[in-house]
């Protein structure tokens, strides 16, 4: 593509560079090589803006990157948000692989089933009675999908992925390999004999433009229903408990999880490894920090870290006196010593 056909795609206001230079591809700006693109967005790329092969570049508004750039002879085009950006521009030059709109041969359809148009079913996939598929949807190998399911248009379902009974999916969602939505919540109630199984009888909402990662789960509950808000995005291996409600624009990191009946607020930021107990409320705008265990409700706007998670100010202080608790507990053994309580 020639560098200037690309400058108008991304709609940039201003550019540098020769606009029939050809950009192949992008690439990250330590192995660029010459015919592609990559970005920077701060002053601490300037060694690898003049190191690197990249033909064009990706700036934010800043002289003297660009003024770099150009004694660079490196072409660039100029943003507020360069990653963002840098990801609409890889929308450009790469489309994922979707299956072709057919039914593979070894696919198991019931006949209650109602599949959309132009939906792809791929080879060894289950659809069960009574399932809704919208139209557009791409369904990879080997998935499953229990009666009474909903998929909306469009949606991207990736290989070896477990869709439960009354799950509903949104339009244009993606759910990753390995994940199960819908699957039996946590429930049973303890009697001198063992556990007795509660039935889980409710059902998972995915509202629209949801993204689920590979390996996770999200359980439904005895009655009622799990729910994540739109544009709501979990990174692999993160665990929904039952009855939760999740807000919309919430982004969950590897390895959190949510117990059951949590209440988390809309734009939401959950951090790796995180822990939230049942029924707590973490409300709009809040962030946890990762390895963070959640006992009592956040306020909104609120980062909390640590364990037991407290606001982040107090876990900064917290953690700064932590590290000088040896020399504070030898200083205490003098003081014992010289009043003689030692």
């Amino acid at each position: 593509m020639r560098f200037a056909a690309l400058v108008e795609q991304l709609q940039a206001s201003q550019s540098w560079g020769d606009g029939d230079l050809e950009i192949q591809g992008i690439a990250a700006i330590d192995s660029a090589s010459p015919g592609t693109l990559s970005y920077a967005d701060s002053d601490r790329f300037s060694a690898q803006i003049q190191a690197t092969q990249a033909s064009a570049l990706i700036l934010p508004k800043n002289a003297a990157l660009q003024q770099l750039a150009t004694a660079q002879g490196i072409a660039w085009i100029e943003s507020a948000y360069p990653r963002l950006t840098f990801a609409q521009a890889l929308d450009v030059f790469y489309q994922p692989h979707q299956p072709a709109a057919q039914i593979h041969p070894t696919a198991v359809i019931d006949p209650t089933a109602k599949l959309g148009a132009n939906v792809a079913v791929g080879a060894h996939t289950v659809i069960a009675a009574n399932v809704v598929i919208g139209d557009g949807v791409a369904i990879w190998p080997n998935v499953v999908i229990y009666p009474e399911a909903q998929i909306g248009d469009r949606t991207l379902l990736h290989a070896n992925c477990v869709i439960q009974e009354r799950s509903q999916i949104g339009t244009d969602c993606v759910i990753n390999s390995g994940s199960i939505v819908g699957g039996e919540g946590f429930g049973y109630v303890p009697t001198e004999q063992g556990w007795y199984k509660m039935q889980q009888s409710g059902y998972v909402v995915l509202e629209d433009r949801v993204e689920i990662g590979c390996n996770c789960t999200i359980d439904r509950p005895a009655v009622g229903e799990t729910r994540l808000g739109h544009d709501t995005i979990l990174d692999n291996m993160v665990h929904i408990g039952h009855g939760c409600t999740i807000g919309f624009g919430c982004a969950m990191a590897s390895q959190a999880a949510l117990a059951g009946g949590v209440v988390v607020g809309n734009r939401v930021i959950i951090a790796g490894q995180v822990g939230v107990a049942n029924n707590v409320k973490l409300r709009d705008g809040s962030t946890v920090s990762s390895r963070s265990g959640v006992h009592h409700d956040t306020k909104p706007g609120q980062t909390v870290s640590g364990y037991p998670a407290v606001d982040h100010s107090i876990y900064l202080k917290s953690s700064a006196i932590y590290k000088r608790l040896p020399e504070m507990y030898q200083t205490l053994r003098r003081i014992k010593r010289h009043l003689g309580l030692d």
